[in-house]
Parts: structure tokens; C-alpha cells; sequence
């Protein structure tokens, strides 16, 4: 897929929407993260009332990310079509990517955290700095800093094999501890699953803290959002729940405005008073021209 046709219109190469291109370049970066995890899609309809349409593997045939390859010219150009009309040009892989990624939609660009299913292991904790109405970017980003710079380094006790890895999503930013080798789920209840009856019985309690008395912002754990408040949240750790990709994924307004895209941070970055201003200048061709050194950041 010629990069040259995605730096015009990254999301409207061929004149009207299409992310499937774009998706597929970000997946040729993306093999080794989400390597043995379904892959899933969120799409935004027209109507805010309406639910948003999700694809994933425990509702459909999972998608894998080394299928992403099948994503060619000539099934590209079969895209102004309608499936029905073209189904017997498709290889089944490539039918499969259409019920995932279909045209004309914007949509996000998802993956089963831990996997699909109920209480498998998991090799990775996931942790989403959410922003509570009246936050701003750049309190979560103080909040990130502290978090991956001043507290998780000193947990000398997780058995992680990476330094954390920090992701921007297009409006905040996610955290990740990769495992020297994974973990059963009740790993996670017990070490990081957030309970308000006991707050600091998990690592995120007792996180979230430190963080409030260090930086004066009003920090909790758990999922649970409330207006200027900034939740440390893991709960989307165990299988059967998702993730947005770290690289490429784009970050929606509404159903016909992309505000974001995803990309990696390097921590020092955390540092920088006008790191915030730089991400919110991604946009799905910036990335496009930046993928080499945006992908050499992924873990």
C-alpha cells in the first residue's frame, strides 16, 4: 500500500472515507504488541443515540493482526462496492477485515487487552489516566510522570520485564506493566484491582495517594468519574476486555471528526511543558510521516 496515497488523505485516500488503509499501515508497526491478541473496532454512528457498533472476537471470528496483510490494492479498490456485491472476489480474511473495517465509518482501532474470554492469564496490566470533566490534558500528564517516574520504578517487588510504557490516546494517556511471564487473573485482583470499601488494599489506592498529596489534584482510583477528579483505572487489565492500539488509533469528536490519534511517549517526555501541544498536533498524516521513529518507541 503506497505510503505516497496515504500522506494526501490519510483517512480519504480514495476520495471518501475509508480507515482501513491507514489501520493496515499502523498494523505493519504493531505486530509485536499485539501479537496472539484479538484485534477489535468501535464504530461512531451518525447519531449520538445510537450505540456504538463494536466488532470484536467473542462476538464474531477474531481477527489477528498478522491477517492485517491481506490488506491489499485490489481488495482496496473493491471498497466502493458494497460486501454483497464483491463477497466471491474476497479471500475469507479479507471478508473478515470488512465486517471489522467497514468503509465510510470512522471508528477506533481496539484490542482485547489480556485476550477474549473469562479469567485467563494475563501478561500485561493496563492502567487509564482518565479525565474527569474540568481536567485538563496537562494534569494528567503531571499525573503520568509521577506515576511512571517516581512510584512504579520504586516497586522493585512487580515482577515486570520492561519499564513502564506510556501511550498517549488522543486525549489522555494509558500506562502499561508488562510481566516477566503471566500471571493468573487473581494476580491482578489482589495486586491491582481497585475496591472504594478498601481503597488502599491495592497498588492503585495506594497510588492514587501518593499522587494527590504530591501533586494537590484530586486523584482516586477505580473507574468511577466524577467532574475534576482524575481516576487511576486498571479495570480494563483482565481478558475479555479492551484497549485502544498505542499507535495510529484514531480519537473521535463525534462521527465525522477525528480530535486525536494515538501514539507512544517516551517517559522523560512526561517532563516537558509543552509535551500536551505536540501530541494534540498528531494527526493520522503526521503519524503517517513520523512511523518509523513513533514505532521504534513500542515496546
Amino acid at each position: 500500500m503506497p505510503i505516497t496515497r496515504l500522506s494526501k488523505d490519510a483517512i480519504r485516500p480514495f476520495g471518501e472515507m475509508d480507515v482501513l488503509p491507514f489501520y493496515a499501515l499502523m498494523s505493519t508497526k504493531l505486530k509485536k504488541f499485539l501479537k496472539e491478541k484479538e484485534l477489535a473496532t468501535k464504530v461512531l454512528l451518525q447519531d449520538p443515540n445510537m450505540p456504538k457498533l463494536l466488532h470484536r472476537g467473542s462476538k464474531e471470528e477474531p481477527l489477528y493482526i498478522e491477517e492485517m496483510k491481506e490488506v491489499d490494492d485490489d481488495f482496496l479498490a473493491l471498497r466502493k462496492a458494497h460486501l454483497g456485491e464483491v463477497r466471491d472476489r474476497l479471500t475469507p480474511v479479507q471478508q473478515k477485515i470488512w465486517g471489522y473495517f467497514p468503509p465510510r465509518k470512522l471508528m477506533d482501532f481496539l484490542y482485547a487487552t489480556n485476550g477474549e474470554g473469562v479469567d485467563r492469564p494475563i501478561d500485561r496490566v493496563f492502567i487509564d489516566i482518565d479525565r474527569g470533566k474540568g481536567i485538563s490534558s496537562e494534569q494528567a500528564q503531571l499525573v503520568t510522570d509521577v506515576l511512571v517516574n517516581e512510584i512504579i520504578p520504586k516497586e522493585a517487588y512487580l515482577p515486570t520485564k520492561k519499564e513502564p510504557f506510556v501511550m498517549w490516546t488522543g486525549s489522555s494517556f494509558h500506562v502499561y506493566l508488562f510481566l516477566a511471564k503471566p500471571a493468573p487473573n487473581k494476580f491482578y485482583v489482589k495486586n491491582f484491582q481497585y475496591s472504594k470499601n478498601e481503597p488502599e488494599a491495592s497498588f492503585i489506592g495506594e497510588w492514587a495517594k501518593i499522587i494527590a498529596k504530591e501533586t494537590g489534584l484530586n486523584v482516586v482510583g477505580g473507574h468511577e468519574k466524577q467532574e475534576n477528579q482524575i481516576n487511576i483505572d486498571p479495570s480494563q487489565t483482565p481478558s475479555g476486555k479492551l484497549a485502544r492500539v498505542p499507535l495510529g488509533s484514531l480519537h473521535m469528536k463525534d462521527a465525522d471528526t477525528v480530535d486525536g490519534v494515538s501514539v507512544p511517549v517516551d517517559r522523560k517526555m512526561l517532563k516537558k511543558k509543552d509535551l500536551i501541544e505536540k501530541l494534540r498536533g498528531y494527526t493520522p498524516r503526521k503519524v503517517i510521516k513520523e512511523l518509523d521513529s513513533l514505532s521504534k518507541l513500542l515496546p
